[in-house]
């Protein structure tokens, strides 16, 4: 370990190596919109440039800068697949409903694609697919009976890999087998987002950065008055796209959502060769642990690895520390990295709900989506595209639509029972 050399926690690879966008935080925050969205991350910013698109005068409030919060500090996959995975979501919701949001993933990986298309967006996207990895023998039974469920639901065609053909997709002989799907996709994130903003405004939406939401007055039905530290607006609708930065005064939401930190590396620039052993086909890949890890190659080669090494909220401190755990990780799955130097440690807030499942809709005249459990570059994307439909009147656009929001059970502010949730996970872990 000494020969590691952290740059400062807080610098995200994907905003450090992204083109630096417009100064937004002396743009003037007054006057009547139509429609106001806290949060310039991607929900935010997918449904500015659809409401723009369609005519609305959009203003975006951001405490930060744009992609400050989760959107700029992922992994920068858009995969297939829900958070509580397939199996459970046909125990818990039926065979029919479970397709039709597994449904929805495949539509919002289609989004990005399409957006990046559309408003030449230069992110690296590629469809590189998503390897899950195996990490004890019986899982590879559960990728297995995933596998077969897969092929009735008809939406993935998954491809089993055994212990014996694993050096096909990874240089590592930590697991015991692997399932691929073909339909998910890798992005530089950070070069994503700032194009979308970028895309936002040229549709029309105004973008005010350092412009923290302090107070929301509801002047009657959806209409607001919005309070920022730079001024107030107007708004007809707001939509909170806040995820796991959300705070007062969207209280309803806070009680809903456990902030909970996910903490990457990212190492030095590792030549094309040592990729092509380590991870020749290039996937996005995760293992099947609950405190699971994932793991990719970026676009200049280097490996990104990342997971939720502890339950705790990101900070400077806190995200070192987690970042030499999962430097202890990745040299356990690639012992030939051990000395090799890690340029970037950074972490994010993912918002995780009680039953791991997005939600979106409206609660006392606010429009919301929020909860996507470590799935939300691409199902950020789509449901700031279908949150403008639905806040337009068509409500079957929220695919989320017919799920209740449960609270989290004393929980009023600052998430004090992560560390009991993450015993917990380790628990079921070693048992499983």
């Amino acid at each position: 370990m000494s020969d590691l050399r952290f740059r400062p926690a807080d610098v995200s690879y994907w905003l450090d190596t992204a083109p630096k966008g417009p100064d937004r935080s002396g743009t003037e925050v007054s006057g009547h919109v139509d429609v106001a969205v806290v949060g310039a991350g991607l929900t935010g910013l997918s449904a500015a440039l659809h409401l723009a698109r369609k005519g609305a005068k959009v203003a975006v409030l951001e405490r930060d800068t744009v992609a400050f919060g989760a959107s700029g500090r992922n992994g920068g996959m858009a995969t297939t697949g829900l958070s509580i995975g397939t199996r459970d979501a046909i125990a818990r919701y039926g065979f029919e409903t479970a397709r039709r949001y597994l449904e929805t993933y495949h539509d919002a990986v289609d989004t990005i694609e399409k957006l990046v298309a559309d408003e030449s967006i230069d992110c690296d996207f590629a469809r590189s697919g998503k390897l899950v990895l195996a990490s004890k023998p019986a899982h590879f039974e559960g990728l297995r009976k995933t596998h077969e469920l897969s092929d009735r639901i008809g939406l993935d065609k998954t491809r089993l890999v055994p212990r014996s053909e694993i050096h096909s997709e990874i240089g590592s002989d930590l697991y015991h087998g692997a399932m691929v799907d073909t339909k998910s996709a890798g992005l530089h994130v950070g070069k994503y987002t700032r194009g979308l903003g970028e895309a936002a405004a040229r549709a029309g939406a105004q973008i005010h950065e350092k412009a923290p939401v302090e107070q929301v007055r509801r002047l009657g039905g959806t209409q607001h008055e919005v309070v920022t530290a730079r001024g107030t607006v107007r708004a007809d609708q707001v939509l909170v796209a806040t995820s796991g930065y959300t705070g007062r005064p969207f209280r309803w939401l806070q009680r809903r959502i456990a902030p909970v930190g996910s903490f990457i590396i990212v190492t030095e620039p590792l030549g094309k060769d040592l990729c092509d052993q380590i991870m020749p086909t290039r996937r996005m890949a995760s293992t099947s642990m609950n405190l699971l890890n994932y793991f990719r190659i970026t676009p200049d080669h280097r490996l990104l690895f990342g997971g939720r090494a502890r339950f705790a909220m990101s900070g400077p401190q806190s995200d070192v520390r987690s970042g030499r755990i999962l430097h202890k990780a990745m040299t356990e799955v690639f012992p030939q990295l051990s000395r090799t130097r890690v340029d970037y440690c950074w972490g994010g807030l993912v918002d995780m709900t009680m039953d791991r499942m997005v939600h979106a809709g409206e609660q006392d005249g606010l429009f919301y989506s929020v909860g996507y459990s470590g799935h939300g570059v691409q199902m950020a994307t789509y449901m700031g595209k279908q949150m403008a439909e639905y806040m337009d009147g068509t409500t079957d656009a929220n695919p989320w639509r017919d799920l209740s929001f449960p609270r989290i059970p004393g929980h009023f502010g600052p998430p004090w029972f992560l560390p009991f949730a993450g015993a917990y996970y380790k628990f079921k872990d070693l048992i499983a």
